[in-house]
């Protein structure tokens, strides 16, 4: 038996409802390519190629290689799934989907790489036409800002695609039971809004040092890395008063507010 690695964050799904649920608001086509994150022990992997998906499986675990490779045998061979043995956030986003074809990803992932993948996706050359993600609740409202205020990841998923509450999952799904309960999100509408490569690092530039002491006023913060008159300007220039907080900053006006301040 094959226990669950502390260290990588795995907590095995095992509801075959959750499963399904995942794999119906994946709207998956026949021979639609699916790359799946973290697959485990295969019960969503099954799932998506029983769904029809051709499936590319990456797993850093490699207990678990043998296993999938047996378990998924015929599969493998006959080209329906490919699995490959690698950390996701060191793999090239670009050979997993070659040329213009169209892919989804699909992954139950744990709280302290959500980020880092969903960025990497999203901010690729070829980019998912959906992700449909099982996360930490608290990650999922955050990246949904339920409460209203934003954040360096909500930002950072809205500005290229458009998040959605697609149900909550309580932590009993999951073996071993973890201490949080968790959401599945859908990010649609992918796509890239900035006209260079530029603009895109300037946008992140400006946000991240936006949120860098949350207690203080934006135009503040943001004087850290323009000059503070130019801040002073942008804000005019947006009225926006010179109280804002980050977080109370919608993403229309970040990137308005970026492009007032591209360095």
């Amino acid at each position: 038996m094959i226990r669950a690695k502390k260290s990588l964050g795995q907590n095995f799904l095992i509801s075959p409802r959750i499963v399904g649920a995942i794999v119906d608001a994946a709207n998956l086509k026949k021979g639609e390519l699916a790359i799946e994150i973290g697959p485990g022990k295969g019960v969503l992997t099954k799932a998506l190629l029983d769904a029809g998906a051709r499936v590319k499986a990456i797993e850093k675990d490699d207990r678990l290689i043998p296993v999938l490779a047996e378990s998924f045998r015929d599969d493998i061979s006959r080209k329906n799934l490919e699995l490959i043995h690698g950390d996701i956030l060191e793999t090239n986003i670009e050979s997993l989907a070659t040329g213009p074809e169209s892919y989804k990803v699909i992954a139950n992932i744990p709280y302290y790489v959500t980020g880092a993948i969903v960025r990497n996706f999203l901010s690729a050359k070829e980019k998912p036409s959906e992700m449909i993600l099982m996360v930490q609740k608290e990650v999922a409202d955050r990246v949904i800002a339920r409460d209203g205020k934003e954040s360096i990841l909500s930002l950072s998923v809205k500005v290229y695609a458009k998040p959605e509450l697609i149900m909550n999952v309580s932590r009993g799904n999951f073996f071993p039971i973890p201490n949080v309960d968790s959401a599945v999100i859908r990010l649609a509408d992918i796509h890239n809004p900035f006209a260079n490569k530029k603009s895109e690092e300037n946008f992140f530039e400006i946000v991240r040092a936006g949120f860098a002491q949350k207690r203080k006023k934006l135009s503040s913060n943001l004087s850290s890395v323009r000059e503070k008159e130019t801040v002073a300007a942008a804000f005019k220039k947006l009225g926006m008063g010179e109280n804002t907080r980050a977080e109370d900053v919608p993403l229309e006006s970040w990137i308005l507010l970026s492009e007032a301040l591209l360095g």
